[in-house]
């Protein structure tokens, strides 16, 4: 069988890449202006570390705000850390970046979301670039909406 360059493996690692960035940029500088992120997760993902009583209460997907409050932000190669607060209860999550389903920050309308494919070679999950409403990313309502790459190209 002749090789192959799979682009949906190499542009679901360059965006999840993209978000690690961002991230670390954050950890390290804090959020600049207007800035803020919505992100949905699958808490099903087997890497997924969060308290019990939030997992009971979304056992499919949770959607997180990184804007007002956070604390010890912690960017890594796989995954990333934070407490965030719950109801004035500070809970650390664990979230890895391939479990994340999307990503939204509102301030700049732009996002991302990642849409899996039941393939038969069982390839890696393909991420989507697309217009889609903030509440379609499961982020809370708002005037984003996710940017569709395609209409940049000439």
């Amino acid at each position: 069988m002749p090789r192959k360059i799979d682009y949906g493996k190499l542009m679901h690692r360059a965006m999840r890449g993209l978000i690690q960035d961002v991230l670390a940029d954050v950890a390290e500088h804090g959020l600049p202006g207007e800035h803020h992120f919505f992100i949905t997760f699958d808490t099903g993902h087997p890497d997924v570390a969060m308290a019990d009583w939030l997992h009971d209460r979304y056992p499919e997907e949770m959607t997180i705000v990184i804007q007002h409050w956070f604390d010890a932000l912690e960017v890594r190669d796989d995954d990333f850390s934070i407490t965030l607060n719950f109801g004035d209860n500070p809970e650390p999550l664990v979230v890895p970046y391939d479990s994340i389903r999307t990503f939204v920050d509102p301030s700049v309308e732009f996002g991302l979301r990642f849409e899996s494919h039941d393939a038969e070679d069982d390839a890696e999950d393909a991420p989507m670039v697309e217009d889609a409403e903030p509440e379609e990313c499961g982020a809370a309502r708002g005037d984003a909406e996710v940017v569709r790459l395609d209409s940049f190209r000439k």
